[in-house]
């Protein structure tokens, strides 16, 4: 089984889309885990929590990383997985086969393809938070919270903040959502 998570309902040919990458695919995992982050996305989230409109793509946060093929997932600032997934209900879809699916080199069990996808099962996830606060206490995956990143994670992510957030490809609702966010890093930027 491979394993695809959306906010929308009633999916059955899952189809290619464009993501920050720029190539219409469809992402999915060998381990269900992998695909919890997806359930949220906090630049949507926050833009429509705020009232901040604009139509086009949404931009992917996603604050996580591999550690000896475990997903872990770092909170940028502090409450960051509260405030993306607290509440928030998505559904995860599974599919038998993935017609060209491909490989990814950086996300294990991770494949991707260019052809739609035909879904065999759906799961009903209530709450987000709860899924992936389980997933971790089964050890399927790491949380590092906001207080137990090291100084050195902190500072690269204060850099990285302040590069996206100048970076003439960041979209407005991307950088709103990194005001909102990292007020103290984007104040006097611009």
């Amino acid at each position: 089984m491979f394993y695809h998570a959306s906010p929308v309902h009633c999916i059955e040919i899952l189809e290619p889309r464009a993501s920050n990458h720029g190539t219409p695919q469809v992402y999915l995992s060998k381990k269900r885990e992998n695909v919890l982050p997806y359930l949220s996305n906090a630049v949507e989230k926050y833009c429509r929590e705020t009232g901040f409109a604009q139509e086009g793509p949404w931009h992917k946060w996603g604050s996580y990383g591999f550690q000896a093929g475990k997903l872990c997932l770092d909170e940028y600032y502090p409450n960051a997985l509260r405030d993306t997934y607290a509440g928030v209900s998505g559904y995860i879809y599974c599919v038998e086969s993935v017609p060209g699916g491909e490989p990814m080199a950086d996300i294990p069990g991770g494949v991707a393809t260019r052809e739609p996808v035909p879904v065999a099962g759906c799961e009903f996830v209530p709450d987000a938070l709860e899924a992936i606060l389980a997933a971790e206490e089964a050890g399927q995956l790491a949380i590092r919270w906001y207080h137990q990143l090291p100084e050195e994670m902190l500072r690269w992510i204060e850099a990285s903040i302040r590069q996206e957030y100048i970076s003439q490809d960041s979209s407005p609702k991307y950088r709103h959502f990194l005001k909102g966010k990292f007020p103290e890093i984007t104040a006097g930027l611009g």
